[in-house]
């Protein structure tokens, strides 16, 4: 009787496996053959024209790259930061409890509300701008990042750490030389998969870097990223090619960097090894 139940749930759980990878590559696949007929030079390297924004997207890859590289240099040191603190100055009690939480319950926040908190604050200040999307993306993808660098200071063997001590250096001298060099593959695994979240956000940017087609170069400068641009292309109906091609080339970074994040992920257990 245990095998066939053995044998019932084994089947149930290759048949839910298949039904998801069956509706990925359905997607993908969709994508795919809407999209790649528009992939060329002149689609990645010029400028969108006209009033159906036919033409190329160099402007939104430029905005995508740049607010998501600001947002991971934005976030890294606060979560690092943060991580660290929770992992070697703090105490169990109370104060821990609550910073984790905190942390928890912000990852678990729609991008909407953090578009509008942005939209209050950050575009009051800067404007429709690089740094107001940066801020804002850095606020959503803090408890990955910080979640993901506390559980991999915490991997870092602890003998790493009592021979530290053992030659004579202080606490910050072996967090600084001994805990972060060895967990660092791990942190950027974390801090990947945030910038693979941030790149594919709408709303928060929609709300605080702007709809302007143009070349970012200075913070301050508005800009419109890929998604933006798919949204409106979508919403009001225009060039679809366009907007297929955009989310072909939308899907291609974003498995990227998943793909990379799991590369150096496996990479970090086996040099743990």
């Amino acid at each position: 009787m245990r095998r066939i139940e053995d044998k019932i749930a084994i089947a149930l759980l290759w048949m839910s496996s298949l039904i998801v990878l069956a509706f990925l590559f359905v997607l993908l696949g969709y994508i795919l053959i809407k999209g790649l007929p528009v992939l060329s030079p002149r689609f990645l390297f010029s400028f969108p024209h006209g009033v159906e924004a036919r033409g190329g997207i160099l402007p939104m890859i430029a905005a995508t790259f740049y607010l998501t590289i600001l947002a991971g240099f934005i976030v890294s040191p606060i979560a690092i930061g943060g991580a660290v603190y929770l992992t070697q100055y703090a105490k169990p009690g109370r104060l821990v409890r609550m910073i984790r939480f905190g942390a928890d319950a912000l990852s678990s926040v729609p991008s909407i509300v953090f578009g509008l908190f942005g939209l209050a604050l950050f575009v009051s200040i800067f404007g429709y701008s690089m740094i107001a999307g940066g801020l804002t993306l850095s606020l959503m993808i803090l408890p990955v990042v910080m979640r993901a660098s506390e559980d991999a200071i915490l991997a870092v063997p602890r003998s790493f750490r009592e021979a530290s001590f053992g030659l004579g250096a202080t606490q910050w001298q072996t967090i600084k030389n001994v805990m972060i060099p060895v967990a660092l593959p791990r942190i950027l695994t974390g801090l990947i998969l945030g910038i693979g979240r941030a790149f594919g956000e709408t709303a928060a940017v929609f709300l605080t870097a702007g709809m302007a087609i143009n070349l970012p170069f200075l913070p301050t400068e508005p800009g419109r990223t890929m998604t933006v641009h798919l949204y409106l292309l979508a919403t009001e109906g225009i060039s679809l090619d366009i907007a297929f091609g955009t989310a072909l080339l939308l899907s291609i970074f974003i498995l990227s960097f998943n793909f990379l994040a799991r590369y150096m992920g496996r990479r970090s257990v086996k040099g743990g090894r």
